[in-house]
């Protein structure tokens, strides 16, 4: 995904590495970076919610109002009653997901 995002990143965009699901470690032409002058941003989660957990809390909340909004729209796999929850947590181990998997009330 690292490659793809890299060709459709606007100009002075931000590409976010959040972590790696499988395959193998992007690198980057520098150069490629400093013609469309975007930023590349490691993102380590647990230590940001550790170090920063105000902010977390604040970017949920921001999140939420926006998906309330209907300005941004997740992409759901798959759904699932509560009552499944351990075939969901299966089908995340296997990694046989992409997107959002969602547990319903």
């Amino acid at each position: 995904m690292f490659d793809q995002s890299r060709r459709c990143v606007a100009f002075e965009g931000r590409i976010l590495v959040v972590g790696f699901a499988g395959g193998r470690i992007a690198q980057t032409p520098t150069n490629h970076a400093l013609v469309k002058n975007y930023a590349i941003w490691g993102v380590h989660w647990g230590l940001f919610q550790r170090l920063l957990p105000e902010a977390v809390r604040e970017a949920h909340r921001d999140l939420t109002a926006l998906y309330q909004q209907g300005s941004i729209r997740p992409l759901v796999h798959h759904r699932f009653p509560f009552e499944q929850l351990p075939a969901a947590l299966a089908r995340l181990a296997s990694r046989r997901t992409w997107g959002k998997v969602v547990l319903e009330r």
